[in-house]
């Protein structure tokens, strides 16, 4: 049996190694695997709660998975979407750190302008990445420490506005929509339920008078 001490080396250098290079990738993951550890808790803390009636955990657990599914998704799309953004800025040289834009100057790849920095006519700018050039390994320490730390930041970003804006949104308008749904469902067994009198005919009506209002002999008196 390996020792635990060399198993979480091993684990420690394997997340080292493939996270390394891109820390935000790696939060991007440790917070969709936390949305879903929460989740799940969520759903067993339910399931395993004796005090809560069954036909409340019927309705109660496919909400909480619901929730947990919309939080997973919500949070792993928008960051991903707004840190690719953000890389693509960098990778493209949109964005830069004065060095990093002093080497594209000097490798002729864009010129500055008294409007700002302008691309060349011939320059198809859609498909350029630095990391592509030549002579990248002259700006490689600068392109990564900053890609790194605008990647990080794009992410944060992605989570803030999936977290508190894009994820409660959507949240409310699903939980809006099924209450709407299971209120009609109840409601519905509800008026199957409901025993409605039945009519009577005139004759049938006329005999029940007849005989409500009929005074008997035996209670004449002289």
């Amino acid at each position: 049996m390996m020792n635990p001490s060399k198993m979480f080396n091993n684990f420690k250098n394997t997340i080292l190694t493939k996270y390394g290079p891109n820390p935000a990738k790696m939060l991007i993951y440790t917070g969709v695997l936390g949305w879903f550890l929460s989740s799940a808790a969520q759903v067993v803390a339910i399931a395993v709660n004796d005090k809560i009636p069954k036909e409340q955990k019927m309705f109660l657990i496919p909400q909480e998975i619901g929730d947990g599914a919309v939080n997973v998704v919500s949070f792993f799309l928008v960051t991903s979407v707004i840190k690719n953004f953000a890389s693509r800025l960098v990778s493209s040289g949109k964005l830069a750190t004065p060095k990093i834009r002093k080497f594209l100057t000097d490798s002729g790849i864009n010129i500055r302008t008294k409007k700002g920095w302008k691309v060349l006519s011939n320059f198809d700018f859609s498909k350029f990445n630095i990391k592509n050039m030549m002579n990248f390994s002259q700006i490689k320490d600068e392109y990564n420490s900053f890609k790194n730390g605008v990647d990080v930041i794009g992410m944060t970003v992605g989570s803030i506005l999936s977290c508190n804006i894009i994820t409660p949104v959507l949240r409310n308008k699903i939980a809006a929509n099924r209450q709407q749904k299971t209120l009609a469902r109840m409601n519905a067994i509800d008026s199957e339920k409901v025993n409605y009198p039945r009519g009577i005919s005139m004759d049938t009506y006329q005999k029940y008078a007849a005989l409500k209002y009929s005074i008997p002999s035996s209670s004449l008196k002289i």
